[in-house]
C-alpha cells in the first residue's frame, strides 16, 4: 500500500496495517496486531519525517509466512524515496530532555529482528526499513 509522506499518511497506514491484521486473524485488540501497528506506526513516521521527498510516496508491506495459527512471522516493511539517510541499527538513547529518537529504539525492542536494505522491488531509489515479529 502507497500513502502521502504526511502525519495523515502515516496514520492511514497503522489503521490499514490494524484492518489488514484482524483480516488475518490478529483481532485489534490481540498482543500480535497491537505490537505490529506500533511497529507501522514507528516506521511510517520515520519515513514522514527522515524520509520524505516531495512527491514520493512511501509504502507499506505486510507479509505473513503461514497463516494462523500456525506459528508464523510477520514482516512489516516501509520503503521511502531517501536511500541516502539509512538508519542506524545501533541506535542511540536520546538525553532524557530530548522530544524525538527513540522511535527505533522501540523498533529494537519490540522487533525479534528488524533492519534496512535497499528499496524493493527494482531500480526505485530510496531505502526500505523493515521489522519481523514471531507471532502465534
Amino acid at each position: 500500500m502507497r500513502f502521502s509522506p504526511t502525519p495523515r499518511g502515516a496514520r492511514l497506514a497503522r489503521h490499514l496495517a490494524a484492518v489488514r491484521l484482524d483480516e488475518w486473524g490478529f483481532p485489534y485488540d490481540g498482543d500480535a496486531a497491537g505490537t505490529a501497528c506500533l511497529l507501522v506506526a514507528e516506521l511510517a513516521a520515520n519515513a514522514v519525517v527522515h524520509g520524505r521527498v516531495p512527491g514520493r510516496d512511501f509504502a507499506l508491506r505486510l507479509a505473513l509466512s503461514a497463516p494462523p495459527p500456525l506459528p508464523a512471522t510477520l514482516r512489516v516493511e516501509v520503503a521511502d524515496a531517501r536511500g541516502e539517510k539509512r538508519p542506524s541499527l545501533s541506535p542511540i538513547a536520546p538525553a532524557p530532555s530530548d522530544e524525538h529518537g527513540r522511535g527505533l529504539l522501540l523498533v529494537g525492542a519490540l522487533a525479534d529482528r528488524w533492519g534496512v536494505c535497499g528499496r524493493e522491488p527494482g531500480p526505485s531509489p530510496g531505502k526500505t526499513v523493515w521489522a519481523e515479529l514471531d507471532v502465534r
